[in-house]
């Protein structure tokens, strides 16, 4: 039989951090918002309720994490993944071929000591692990899609400038001009404080000129960054370029990599150098190298943004899972 183990206090969640990345190596579909780099600073820096995570043991050994939390507010009481809001992937994991792992967070929640009202299992995608937890006894579940995450395929051969046929020809064109205006047509892997701090400052100007805040206008975004990125750049899963035109910091690119997939995360620009299309550049850089590294998938994340589509991306959805318990 499984161990069941709550987790409430927040030094606890930190102490799992080495069986947690086993399990997250192996765990089918895990992506970087499930890993230990993420979800652990995430929490130290938000905390939005009650921790109220579920490990499950089998002889030692991380086979099942359920990272969640418990939102009391006016949708009522609430089970929550951690990471939710600026996660494009939420799941749970499970080791593989190991039954008890399902069995043991069903388990899990039925212990929990927290009064809940509803589970709610936010942007899954089509391959998370979270899809192969039975409906809870007592509850009733709702499925429903949930976010297009944009994507393209990029296996196959390259052409002359490394991108991947799979990109539309017109893209590929237009990849190449938009380098011969960034200076040294190279992309610069500047260190984390110095990325933040262009990053941070061509996010704002990009929307401002919107007359919108952009995601980093919450300080609490970037110390999560702060506190994240170097953990993930050790371990292989973030990778921070930046472009510049005339010797400025014209764009610069939030990327995360695992498996075989490279996802753009948070981009910026100088709108005055938008008809140099440095962010363009960055973007089909990161995709040529992603492809020289093997990956073979590109995730543009959550949202239906035009440029999107003309690098050749298709619709991929997140669906959720909403378990709410019977009265």
């Amino acid at each position: 039989m499984p161990e069941i183990e709550i987790v409430s206090v927040s030094g606890r969640l930190a102490a799992l951090a080495s069986p947690w990345w086993e399990l997250w190596r192996q765990s089918r579909g895990a992506t970087v918002f499930q890993s230990p780099a993420w979800l652990i600073p995430w929490w130290k820096i938000f905390a939005p309720g009650d921790l109220a995570t579920i490990a499950v043991w089998e002889a030692g050994r991380l086979i099942a994490l359920a990272p969640l939390y418990l939102e009391d507010g006016s949708y009522g009481r609430r089970l929550l993944p951690l990471g939710i809001g600026i996660s494009d992937h939420l799941d749970l994991l499970m080791m593989p071929d190991k039954p008890d792992a399902a069995r043991g967070l069903g388990q899990g929640f039925a212990r929990l000591p927290l009064a809940w009202d509803s589970l709610e299992l936010e942007e899954m995608s089509p391959d998370a692990s979270a899809l192969a937890v039975p409906t809870l006894p007592g509850t009733t579940e709702v499925r429903a899609p949930q976010s297009a995450c944009p994507a393209v395929a990029m296996d196959g051969e390259a052409d002359v400038s490394g991108l991947p046929m799979t990109i539309p020809g017109k893209r590929r064109q237009f990849f190449r001009r938009a380098a011969r205006r960034v200076d040294g047509a190279r992309a610069e892997e500047p260190a984390t404080p110095a990325f933040l701090e262009i990053l941070e400052s061509l996010h704002a100007a990009r929307w401002a000129a919107r007359d919108e805040p952009g995601v980093l206008a919450d300080p609490r975004v970037g110390a999560f960054h702060r506190l994240a990125l170097p953990e993930l750049r050790r371990a292989g899963l973030a990778r921070l370029t930046v472009a510049r035109v005339g010797g400025r910091p014209a764009a610069a690119l939030y990327q995360l990599c695992w498996g075989d997939r490279l996802a753009t995360y948070i981009g910026g620009f100088d709108p005055q150098f938008a008809a140099a299309s440095p962010l363009s550049f960055l973007v089909g850089e990161a995709i040529i190298h992603a492809a020289r590294q093997g990956r073979r998938r590109l995730d543009f994340l959550r949202g239906q943004e035009s440029y999107k589509y003309h690098w050749g991306a298709t619709d991929v959805w997140n669906c959720r899972r909403s378990f709410r318990r019977l009265q």
